[in-house]
């Protein structure tokens, strides 16, 4: 955890992941396990897992509820989200995680380790392994490792949406303000998360473009740039704010904001970090980085409003 944080602090398009697997049997009775990984950062901790109580009337992949300490936390199968059965080889581990605010636990097999790399490992999904709970592909010598969108995951099982959306009747409280004019980029690699912060910016207002991750971001950026500069005009008629997430493939939010920060015209660009890692600490490491302000999934209606300070 300690190594995780210095990377997250540094910048340097790197992480570490929590290798984890879900088997199931096949007819010869060969276990067939599936590879799956999730960053360090939201990993709590990992036990055995421990006696459960139901939840009445709750979503099939809810298994139960969980003591832990001095809390009571929910436990995802996360076997019944993919799809998978467990009936033969059941989940004998529980990884705890931790973020966008909550604490929740997720049933698997077993796990294997800790593997530090960088985001230019991690690829998007491509259509044979596309899934809509698979954000980011690792291949290693054996083995490929899927990594999972836990956002996407827990919006859908949970029984409040883990994305507090803004509401009509929350814009026609706000000033009015002529949004139309400006624009914002918005990099993030969960489709699901990305749609929600760009149909609520647009609902607001505001003309947004989407990058899949911090790379398609950085290629938008410097095009933008190398406009303005053949023009001789200023960036703020192309683009006057970048949101972006951190965890994304080919390119992270930390070191796309590295890269925007170190160029002399880029510099002055406003970024905003959206991320469910945004704990205290993190947000002063991030604002270290250049970052104008850091906002905490699933926090949206805020995200306009700090959106309406930066540009009116």
């Amino acid at each position: 955890m300690a190594d995780n944080r210095i990377l997250l602090e540094s910048g340097t398009n790197e992480l570490e992941i929590v290798e984890f697997m879900l088997n199931e049997q096949n007819e010869r009775g060969e276990t067939i396990p599936s590879h799956f990984g999730v960053n360090v950062a939201k990993v709590r901790e990992i036990i055995r897992k421990p006696q459960m109580w139901k939840v009445p009337n709750a979503h099939p992949a809810i298994a139960g509820m969980m003591k832990l300490r001095d809390k009571v936390i929910t436990v995802v199968e996360l076997a019944t989200v993919l799809g998978k059965s467990m009936e033969v080889l059941p989940a004998e581990r529980v990884v705890v995680l931790e973020f966008n605010r909550m604490i929740v636990g997720v049933l698997v097999n077993d796990v294997s380790r800790i593997y530090r790399i960088s985001w230019e490992q991690v690829e998007p999904p491509v259509r044979a392994i596309e899934s809509a709970y698979v954000t980011g592909v690792v291949k290693m010598d054996d083995r490929i490792i899927l990594i999972l969108d836990f956002e996407k995951i827990l919006g859908e099982i949970c029984s409040e949406n883990i994305l507090h959306e803004v509401n009509e009747s929350q814009l026609l409280e706000a000033p009015a303000l002529d949004r139309s004019r400006h624009r914002i980029l918005v990099a993030d690699d969960s489709s699901f998360i990305r749609s929600s912060i760009c149909s609520t910016l647009r609902g607001a207002g505001y003309l947004v473009e989407e990058a899949e991750n911090g790379e398609e971001a950085w290629q938008m950026i410097s095009a933008k740039l190398d406009r303005c500069r053949t023009a001789g005009t200023d960036l703020k008629r192309e683009l006057d704010l970048l949101i972006t997430d951190v965890e994304m493939p080919k390119m992270d939010g930390l070191h796309l904001t590295t890269l925007v920060k170190k160029d002399d015209i880029l510099k002055e660009l406003p970024v905003l970090i959206f991320s469910s890692l945004a704990t205290d600490d993190n947000r002063r490491k991030w604002k270290d980085l250049g970052a104008l302000d850091i906002v905490t999934k699933p926090d949206l209606p805020n995200l306009v409003k700090i959106a309406d300070s930066i540009m009116n």
